[in-house]
């Protein structure tokens, strides 16, 4: 999906953990930027690019729970994996509930920390992944007329064509050509994909209950 390899980021307030992070990180194949608080690393990020932070908890102007706050608010959803000097219950509950992807005490095992940033690697990517798929359903589905996404609940709700035309008060020929463009446009071969594709984009069956979207299969 994407050739960009991906960056880890560290953020600690001291050189020398930075520098031993970074060392080791490096040893394992990864490629690391080091900054030396939550400031620095906020005028350095790339969304763009995958990856993952590193973060120490306790920063004397901005504290890792704090940044881990902000990139929340700012709808930045970068793994993080969470250092900390002393290990504090609260704060690690706190930071998992957040969606960290460890918490680990200083001075941290290597082989834990190699372990913690390659799954949060891997998350960051899948992430990338099923936002681009995302991205890539909701151009298809942009794709269509306003008289195709009209039609298309109905194309998904176990009806004949027959029957659809009776509902919309067209010839049967005209749902039979609707339904070509719109399974072209949309990229599925068969009423299953089209009733999956509907499923990722929220798109109920017509008659569906509370404009519920339909229960079924996801897409992999």
């Amino acid at each position: 999906m994407n050739a960009i390899e991906p960056l880890v980021h560290l953020v600690d307030n001291d050189p020398q953990v930075l520098k031993a992070v970074a060392r080791l990180l490096a040893s394992a194949g990864y490629r690391t930027q080091t900054n030396l608080s939550a400031n620095e690393f906020l005028a350095r990020y790339d969304r763009s690019a995958p990856g993952c932070l590193v973060l120490d908890v306790a920063m004397p102007e901005q504290t890792g729970l704090e940044l881990q706050r902000a990139l929340h608010s700012n709808g930045i959803d970068v793994p993080i994996v969470f250092l900390s000097g002393c290990s504090e219950v609260p704060e690690c509950v706190r930071a998992m509930k957040d969606g960290a992807v460890d918490f680990l005490t200083k001075p941290v095992d290597g082989d834990a920390l190699v372990e913690a940033v390659q799954r949060a690697v891997e998350f960051d990517m899948r992430q990338r992944e099923r936002s681009e798929e995302e991205h890539t359903l909701h151009e298809r589905l942009d794709a269509l007329t306003p008289r195709e996404r009209e039609i298309l609940p109905f194309l998904v709700s176990g009806k004949l064509n027959k029957q659809i035309a009776g509902d919309l008060g067209v010839v049967e020929k005209t749902v039979k050509v609707h339904r070509a463009h719109v399974m072209h446009k949309l990229g599925v071969r068969s009423l299953a994909d089209l009733v999956r594709f509907t499923a990722r984009v929220h798109i109920a069956p017509q008659g569906a209950r509370d404009s519920a979207p339909p229960v079924g299969p996801r897409a992999n």
